[in-house]
């Protein structure tokens, strides 16, 4: 996977997906994040096949620490 995609259209062609630990129990609202790549695929974990947004590691490494930091609220 190149870095500068911005989208990977199958993401099942990736490898190293683990289900985000800020995701329910209920199988509904998951995101899975792939590890070991150069930037980082996130995808709905309903839809193995489908599409993954790809952010650069600094980008998704912010908004990891956002969310931790409780600067977004529902």
């Amino acid at each position: 996977m190149a870095s500068s995609k911005r989208s990977v259209a199958n993401s099942s062609t990736l490898s190293g997906w683990f289900k985000s630990s800020y995701s329910g129990g209920s199988q509904g609202d998951c995101l899975e994040v792939a590890a070991g790549h150069a930037a980082v695929p996130v995808r709905d974990s309903k839809s193995p096949a489908g599409p993954a947004i790809v952010f650069a590691t600094a980008g998704w490494a912010s908004f990891v620490t956002a969310v931790k930091g409780g600067r977004f609220t529902a």
